[in-house]
């Protein structure tokens, strides 16, 4: 593809995304941008004129803050955001690398983590971007990436072969695509948000491909580099050597092909494998704990090369994500720009049960409903109101061989500056539906207003439970984070009875109105409530203990669902503040430790749970959804009397 071609492209994709901007009230996070295919050098020039057309008035965060959309009249206007290509690409090597875009790719807000990025590192020389792109065709890659929604950076080495030099460009290319919405300072003091990240970087979906020598520098210096490492989903390595001094500094998914047998031993070790299977040629060696954590070892005397990585990509590669949830730059490599936003290390390593031209292999499907007017009476004083929600339902609601009310329905909530896709992924619930065959519902609520989240969303659900005849009316959960956690509470105040739990995680505090705390005079709703060692917002800090607010809604709820009066005592109970009726812990994911308090009403009934999660931030994390699920799905509704009903003997 010519350069001129490229630059028309972009050129013709600003105009576009402008246009869009100009004239739509809700946010899909789709730029609607054409392919474009060009040297690194010409990424980063472009990224950010093209990035800067994603958001509004240059508001990062659409519907937060004076000025943005849903905001008070009269509110100021925001200040216009500045963006920048990030500093550590200025000295990358030219002519050694080259981007391809595909076609609509997500951006705004959070929606740029759910770009597929496929880092492909081969030891040969392309004398064009014509030649480099049809090798990456040829390869079948551009295919995959079109289908996934995502970038290729496809790299060369500097010298004849890789070697140290290309580890520090790695260093950098890791640095601008993972620093999504990141922020630095210019020369004159003012901010500027880089915009690589969102261009053409991403962090969930991120896969290497090493062919050859390519394979020889993930063993050498990517695979003994915890920093890097540690944020791979999933890598195929073709061939390739590993010297024998290096390690693999911790475990990562890998496809190798043809790999010395030292070499699969130290991936072995690594992943902690304990167990194997096979099928054909391949055989899989995995963790029989956590088997995220495997080697898949296959030969081949006549390589086809498309055929590999399409196997790769489809077994192993989508399986797999990362999301990061540690305390930033405890581990992250000490360099100038480090301390980036999402700058952390290990990235945990996650379930993930992709979408595939709209439905998962276990046979969810999404159903997207963008600019929709169904909910229109419902809005604010400045006219905003949901109109864009996804739906995500198993295939037998679909094809009706789900016996009538028979499936349980979530809604879930995003959020600030989240996306409700990338918060379904993210958070656990689309893994979580393929898994206990639950359909789950997820609207874009950022503009909206409590006073308006409470109806609309509510009205969502009895949409959803209209529309689908196998969905369960007396199995209704809602689960959310942040300011989701602050609607979650919202859809409880508003109507209760519509639900049989509910699980504010993080959550933004709510306070309900009296006409809304009346409503619970003769109703019960239990919840679960959920917060962090570093949710800063949501503990007190210097105390090291849960802050006024979480402790205020344990006593409001406790009191709703008939838990017998308790006091605080954070002497005795540092952290939770009570002993609780019961309690457990246990370690998610083999990483995080989590504690969970149970307050039990007269019967014995746990109808208030407080869960705290140790050592991770204020991020979305897959396992919340499952520890949640966990305790929300004992409970029913009563169709007639509406009163809860609880058995303890759910799968």
């Amino acid at each position: 593809m010519k350069r001129e071609v490229v630059s028309a492209v972009i050129a013709v994709g600003v105009l576009l995304l402008a246009a869009a901007a100009a004239t739509a009230r809700n946010f899909t996070g789709e730029t609607g941008n054409k392919a474009t295919f060009e040297t690194l050098e010409e990424a980063h020039r472009n990224a950010p004129a093209v990035v800067r057309t994603y958001y509004q008035g240059g508001i990062t965060l659409p519907g937060r803050g004076p000025g943005a959309p849903g905001a008070p009249p009269g509110a100021p206007a925001p200040r216009p955001r500045v963006y920048a290509g990030h500093p550590v690409l200025d000295n990358y090597p030219k002519g050694t690398t080259f981007v391809y875009r595909s076609p609509n790719m997500y951006g705004g807000r959070a929606a740029a983590r759910m770009n597929t990025n496929l880092i492909v590192y081969v030891e040969r020389r392309f004398e064009s971007k014509d030649e480099a792109f049809a090798f990456l065709k040829s390869a079948g890659l551009i295919d995959i990436i079109n289908e996934a929604t995502g970038s290729i950076v496809l790299v060369t080495p500097i010298a004849k072969t890789f070697g140290r030099a290309d580890m520090q460009a790695y260093y950098s290319l890791q640095t601008a695509m993972l620093a999504q919405q990141a922020t630095g300072v210019q020369a004159d003091g003012s901010a500027v948000t880089y915009a690589d990240a969102e261009y053409f970087g991403g962090f969930a979906y991120l896969y290497f491909i090493g062919v050859d020598g390519g394979a020889t520098f993930f063993h050498n210096y990517i695979a003994g580099t915890f920093d890097c490492v540690s944020r791979i989903a999933g890598a195929l390595l073709i061939g390739g050597r590993m010297d024998e001094v290096r390690k693999v500094a911790t475990y990562v998914p890998v496809y190798l092909v043809n790999a010395p047998e030292d070499v699969v031993a130290k991936y072995k070790a690594a992943n902690g494998v304990n167990a194997m299977k096979g099928q054909g040629d391949a055989v899989v060696h995995y963790n029989q704990a956590l088997p995220l954590r495997q080697v898949v070892v296959t030969r081949s005397q006549s390589l086809d090369l498309a055929a590999v990585i399409r196997e790769a990509y489809y077994g192993l590669m989508t399986r797999a994500m990362r999301v990061p949830v540690a305390l930033q730059g405890v581990y992250s490599v000490g360099i100038p720009y480090s301390g980036y936003s999402m700058d952390q290390a290990p990235y945990s390593l996650c379930e993930r049960n992709a979408l595939i031209k709209g439905v998962t292999r276990n046979g969810i499907h999404l159903i997207a409903n963008q600019g929709v007017d169904r909910f229109a009476a419902i809005k604010s004083d400045q006219g905003e109101y949901l109109d864009v929600w996804y739906e995500y339902v198993p295939e037998e609601v679909l094809n009706n061989t789900a016996p009538r009310g028979s499936v349980p329905l979530i809604l879930g909530s995003h959020g600030g500056g989240d996306e409700p896709r990338q918060f379904v992924d993210e958070m656990g619930l689309l893994t979580l539906a393929g898994k206990e065959r639950v359909a789950v519902v997820a609207a874009d609520h950022q503009t909206l207003p409590n006073h308006v989240r409470g109806p609309a969303l509510t009205a969502l659900v009895k949409y959803m439970l209209q529309k689908y005849p196998a969905l369960d009316p007396t199995r209704v959960y809602a689960i959310g984070y942040s300011m989701g956690g602050g609607a979650t509470y919202t859809v409880g105040y508003y109507e209760p009875r519509l639900f049989a739990a509910i699980a504010p995680i993080a959550a933004t505090n709510i306070e309900p109105t009296p006409e809304e705390a009346a409503r619970f005079r003769n109703t019960q709703l239990p919840i679960y409530l959920s917060t962090s060692s570093y949710d800063v917002r949501r503990l007190q800090a210097a105390e090291g203990r849960i802050n006024d607010n979480l402790a205020n809604q344990l006593k409001r709820w406790a009191g709703w669902n008939g838990v017998p009066p308790f006091n605080f005592d954070f002497d005795t109970y540092k952290l939770s503040g009570f002993r609780g009726d019961s309690w457990r812990m246990e370690t998610l994911n083999g990483e995080y430790v989590s504690h969970t308090w149970y307050l039990h009403n007269e019967k014995g009934v746990p109808m208030v749970a407080l869960n705290y999660v140790k050592d991770i931030i204020h991020a979305l994390y897959p396992e919340y959804a499952r520890i949640a699920w966990e305790y929300m799905k004992h409970f029913s509704r009563d169709p007639k009397t509406g009163e809860i009903r609880y058995n303890p003997n759910v799968k």
